[in-house]
């Protein structure tokens, strides 16, 4: 444990970096909270995949649930499964998949806690499907600082089972969750590549994303005028994957050994990146069938893959803006060309119309943005307030759990709700983000 509480000071993005009073196993979920100093407040941790400062407790206890590992049963008439809430999506995949099952929600990787999947509501490429990962969980249990374990589903305990999901791991731990799973074909999916020119042309694939499971696009958002918003679009199905088993998720492949040099990623490198990329992909839509790990968990196979943007860390911006409001995305887009900041990765997408699961349940009608950029300090912040600004002014959001930087005014405009969610956070739980953009 000593390997993991020597890196609970940073989130997967590395930046901000903040020193916690203490690290403290949780091992059983038959024992109470570890005991607290009387004005020391906590937060669950576990693997730390989190972009921002929602998995951070600057000055507090953070609680290493990553001990809470084991599955407690698989019922596969109702194809449900029921685990503690350290579990990793990973584990859970290598485990079901063989059966003919799936999660019916996943997220860009598997060394996400289940317990973490459901305080994010995580998304995956196929919301205006199946919706968030919090719509797939039927029950949890929850342990409250007072000691009270309180059984959480639609029915019981109902606020707070909806508070929780998306709650950001403020209302309490969560020791297990009961999981609705999915019937797949094989382990492979059926992949199609399309590369498209514009935002327009996006606009139009997008369109008819109902017709398949899962759909994503990467584009170029260094591309300016002609250019602007072109990239490749993905889409997926189930299907048997012949002849050849997908990798284990628990052993990647390579890993990154030091922090990349700031020379590494600039405007050249990464525009030249985007082009070729754009460029290899077939001008007419081709088809192939890829392991499931490969589609959905491509960085994965690449160990501490975030050290590629240096020592100073990177933070990603996603977004969602009404689907009503195009020129929102090109105003976003027009931005960070001119900006001169290092936008690297670029995934864009579209949330169904799907109930939001929780009360801070990120997810909402329209198209989604993510991008990372290298952070390179005040620029970097300015850029990002620039665009908290365009996603106000359309009713936009920002993800909580991809932020490290949002100011208290943004998250209480994508957030109206939180003075109701405020109402069940647990008074001795909280976290750097929270206080952030709270001041609790």
């Amino acid at each position: 444990m000593q390997r993991r509480a020597t890196q609970v000071g940073q989130s997967w993005g590395r930046y901000p970096h903040l020193e916690h009073a203490g690290v403290r196993s949780v091992l059983w979920r038959s024992d109470p909270l570890p005991p607290l100093d009387r004005e020391t407040k906590a937060l669950p941790h576990a693997f730390g995949r989190s972009y921002g400062d929602s998995c951070l407790n600057g000055g507090g206890v953070l609680l290493d649930v990553a001990g809470l590992d084991r599955f407690i049963m698989l019922d596969e008439a109702a194809d449900l499964l029921r685990c503690e809430a350290g579990v990793s999506l990973a584990r859970i995949l290598d485990t079901i998949v063989p059966t003919g099952r799936f999660l019916p929600v996943l997220p860009g990787t598997s060394r996400v806690s289940v317990g973490g999947a459901i305080a994010n509501d995580i998304h995956g490429k196929n919301h205006h499907r199946a919706g968030t990962f919090g719509a797939q969980v039927t029950a949890f249990e929850l342990l409250r600082s007072s000691g009270e374990r309180l059984l959480c589903t639609q029915e019981q305990n109902a606020e707070l089972f909806r508070a929780t999901i998306g709650g950001l791991g403020l209302t309490g731990l969560i020791l297990w969750a009961e999981l609705r799973l999915s019937r797949i074909p094989g382990a492979g999916i059926a992949v199609e590549r399309v590369r498209f020119p514009s935002l327009d042309a996006f606009f139009e694939l997008s369109a008819r994303d109902a017709e398949i499971e899962y759909a994503v696009a990467w584009i170029d958002c260094l591309g300016r005028d002609a250019n602007l918003g072109r990239g490749i679009y993905l889409r997926g199905e189930h299907t048997e994957l012949p002849g050849k088993a997908p990798l284990a998720l628990q052993r990647p492949a390579l890993r990154v050994p030091f922090d990349a040099p700031r020379s590494l990623l600039n405007r050249w490198t990464l525009s030249t990146f985007n082009a070729i990329y754009y460029h290899r992909a077939p001008r007419t839509p081709g088809r192939s069938t890829v392991p499931y790990t490969e589609f959905f968990f491509p960085l994965d196979v690449v160990e501490d893959w975030n050290r590629l943007y240096g020592r100073s860390g990177f933070l990603q911006y996603q977004c969602v803006l009404p689907e009503s409001e195009p020129d929102a995305l090109r105003q976003i887009l027009e931005r960070i060309g001119r900006s001169g900041e290092l936008a690297g990765l670029a995934v864009l997408k579209r949330f169904g119309a799907f109930p939001r699961a929780g009360l801070l349940s990120f997810p909402r009608p329209g198209f989604t943005l993510a991008v990372d950029f290298g952070f390179r300090g005040d620029g970097t912040l300015v850029l990002l307030e620039d665009l908290d600004a365009i996603v106000r002014a359309v009713h936009g959001a920002v993800y909580p759990a991809k932020d490290a930087r949002m100011s208290a005014e943004s998250f209480r405009a994508f957030f109206p709700e939180w003075e109701h969610f405020r109402r069940h956070v647990d008074p001795r739980f909280s976290s750097s983000f929270w206080r952030r953009v709270t001041g609790a």
